[in-house]
């Protein structure tokens, strides 16, 4: 079974992230055949600083072999190191729908946003559809709100078979429901767009200072608290061991427990929890040569399999 997944380099990742795509797609490597890239031509759509777009990209690579990822397991690579994706994603375009595209919510979403519509915005999913659809992958891993674009490759990918006989592997989406929503300091979805969240590899003192700014509500250090209501705990179950969270669920309870010390327990237990982490990417850091190097292994073993879907592709159609 192989099993894609891709991460934009927006930004510095946050601990939204690592539940809600980085953890679930390291585990990927132990259920079978991974592939995982930075999907660094999708942040063209939002990122328009060269240098910023470098050193995200970079960061991306860091953070997930300093949480976990093994490249001997895992194919990891940058999406711009495989060409071979971009003529696939023409040839997809031309048995692309404009309906299709246009009722997709990321687009529709931007524009009520008040984004300036282009292009790429508009494409963005056959672009995507022929990520999948490059390494015949089998299953996408996403989040609920990323499935209508994996519905969209298997549109597109039915499509071209139709036409031009069979080529791709038509993909299944898997829903990542092993974790809830992770709440942001105010209470919404975290997200870099709201300023809302914590990241995982931050500052000490930064780090201390968004926790302590948790938005909660206002009873006072003796009233007994309602833990599944809280900001604060939902974060804290995310990193507490079973008796620990016992513990602070029994103290909300009881009363006596302000939500400034919820909050000291939660930075403790966060911080412990990355630590190894952190530890492995200042090592990383330190050797980016060699860090360059996996991303390339990654993207010839990627670039193997995508020119074998291009040509088929291209006999397909008739340009080969």
């Amino acid at each position: 079974m192989r099993i894609l997944s891709g991460i934009q380099p927006s930004g510095k990742l946050h601990i939204g992230n690592y539940f809600g795509m980085m953890k679930p797609a390291i585990e990927l490597q132990n259920k079978g055949e991974a592939f995982l890239f930075i999907a660094n031509y999708h942040a063209l759509t939002t990122v328009t600083d060269p240098a910023q777009l470098r050193k995200a990209t970079l960061d991306v690579a860091l953070d997930f072999l300093a949480c976990g990822l093994d490249p001997d397991k895992t194919v990891f690579f940058r999406q711009s190191d495989v060409p071979e994706v971009m003529e696939l994603t023409w040839l997809l375009s031309i048995v692309t729908p404009m309906g299709l595209l246009e009722r997709c919510h990321s687009y529709k979403d931007k524009l009520a946003q008040g984004i300036v519509p282009n292009h790429g915005l508009f494409a963005y999913p056959v672009l995507m559809a022929a990520d999948i659809l490059a390494y015949q992958s089998n299953v996408v891993p996403v989040g609920k709100d990323q499935k209508q674009h994996v519905e969209v490759a298997r549109d597109i990918a039915v499509k071209f078979n139709n036409q031009f006989g069979q080529v791709f592997t038509i993909p299944e989406h898997s829903i990542i429901e092993s974790v809830a929503v992770v709440p942001g300091i105010d209470g919404q979805k975290m997200s870099k767009s709201y300023n809302n969240h914590i990241e995982i590899f931050g500052e000490e003192k930064e780090v201390r200072g968004r926790i302590m700014r948790i938005v909660t509500d206002s009873k006072g250090l003796d009233e007994p608290k309602d833990p599944e209501k809280c900001n604060v705990f939902a974060l804290y179950r995310l990193f507490a061991t079973k008796e620990d969270l016992k513990a602070m669920t029994d103290s909300y309870k009881k009363g006596g427990f302000g939500y400034s010390e919820a909050k000291k327990k939660l930075f403790e237990v966060m911080w412990n929890y990355f630590e190894p982490f952190r530890k492995k990417r200042q090592g990383l850091e330190k050797d980016l040569v060699y860090v360059n190097s996996l991303l390339e292994k990654g993207a010839e073993r990627a670039r193997s399999e995508a020119r074998k879907t291009l040509v088929l592709a291209r006999r397909a159609v008739g340009v080969e």
